[in-house]
């Protein structure tokens, strides 16, 4: 080799090594920070809190014994077609200058959803980055754009965070809704730590347990029990996981975050509904974790427990997290819904409903599955 040669070769593993380093900068940042001081020790007296992690209500396995070796095979030579063969549509959201009173619900993608109750715009579990993951070139990548800029978003009142898995809580657009928006961060316990590590303020952070709430203008937001677990890094559980109930003077919503399904639901349609609408979980799931992930049938029978009036799906359609076929969720979930008489709503990435004056269901995946 010449000297020539030797300097080139060099440089080029001097580059990669360089680009790898810059595509991992944020790799520390991405992982959080765990909860210490008086954080962690409110998280210690949670009921939901024992043996240095919360735990479910209704024990859980994350992944029963064999399940992943069945997983594994069903990724490598499983058939299911898991990516569209088309271009999923995406509709750009137009908001309204002035808030009414009515109930609008616009789904961007996955769980990302924003919702207008009586005025109070709330954003669930906002993602916006290509890809779920620590990293930025490896781990699931969006299959549609989102539809519209975060720089984008009209004033935002809440932004809620189900649990701290990355596919629901994002560092970019955690750190770009800092710098954009001045709403508060509603999320459970413990998830504060990573959101203060990620540069916002202290008074934006409203950390809570399952039943307590958090008023905005005439609107409760309250922090409900959830079957899932969380974690960022090798361990599991140092951060709680929560649903969603939004309660106004006259309008109402339940969110699911991510769930697996349990007779608790029945308890929170008890104590929270009823609701106008349900945002239901129903993508990812597989046999290897019945405890985490809802069916489409599931996600169904959550809905009634709940008393919720419209369905609309979530957690499917943006990125590819299971071996089932890409529409299959919502094909599921359509037979369910006309068989026990659930009105149900799937809209397009970024279409805006109300839930008031709702259009016919449109099967817009099939020509597209």
């Amino acid at each position: 080799m010449g000297k020539t040669t030797r300097v080139l070769t060099l440089a080029a593993v001097a580059a990669a090594a360089g680009g790898v380093a810059w595509a991992l900068r944020d790799l520390p940042a991405q992982l959080g920070a765990q909860a210490a001081g008086a954080r962690a020790e409110r998280m210690r007296r949670s009921p939901q809190y024992g043996d240095g992690k919360f735990v479910n209500p209704v024990p859980r396995e994350v992944l029963p014994d064999g399940a992943m070796a069945g997983a594994l095979r069903e990724l490598i030579f499983g058939q299911q077609p898991r990516r569209p063969k088309g271009v999923i549509p995406v509709v750009k959201p137009a908001f309204p200058a002035k808030q009414d009173g009515d109930l609008h619900v616009t789904w961007l993608g996955h769980s990302t959803a924003l919702a207008e109750v009586e005025g109070v715009r709330v954003l669930f579990d906002p993602v916006w980055s290509e890809r779920c993951s620590p990293t930025s070139f490896i781990g699931p990548k969006r299959l549609h754009p989102m539809p519209l800029g975060i720089e984008e978003l009209p004033r935002i009142d809440a932004i809620v965070i189900s649990h701290d898995h990355y596919d629901h809580l994002d560092l970019a657009s955690i750190r770009a809704l800092t710098r954009s928006q001045q709403a508060p961060f509603l999320v459970p316990l413990g998830v504060g730590a990573h959101l203060e590590r990620w540069g916002v303020p202290l008074d934006r952070i409203i950390e809570l347990d399952w039943d307590e709430s958090f008023q905005v203008r005439q609107v409760t937001l309250t922090a409900t029990a959830a079957r899932h677990f969380s974690g960022r890094r090798f361990s599991r559980d140092g951060t709680l996981w929560a649903s969603w109930a939004v309660k106004g003077e006259r309008r109402s919503l339940f969110y699911t975050g991510d769930s697996g399904y349990w007779g608790g639901y029945k308890e929170i349609g008890e104590q929270h509904g009823p609701f106008d609408v349900s945002l239901i979980q129903v993508g990812a799931y597989g046999d290897a974790w019945p405890d985490i992930h809802m069916k489409p049938e599931d996600g169904a029978s959550a809905h009634l427990d709940v008393r919720a009036g419209v369905l609309i799906p979530l957690h499917w359609c943006t990125f590819n997290l299971a071996v089932h076929a890409w529409s299959e969720p919502v094909e599921r979930l359509l037979d369910e819904a006309a068989a026990r008489d659930i009105t149900l709503a799937v809209p397009r990435p970024g279409d805006r409903l109300n839930i008031d004056a709702l259009p016919a269901v449109e099967p817009w995946w099939r020509a597209i599955a």
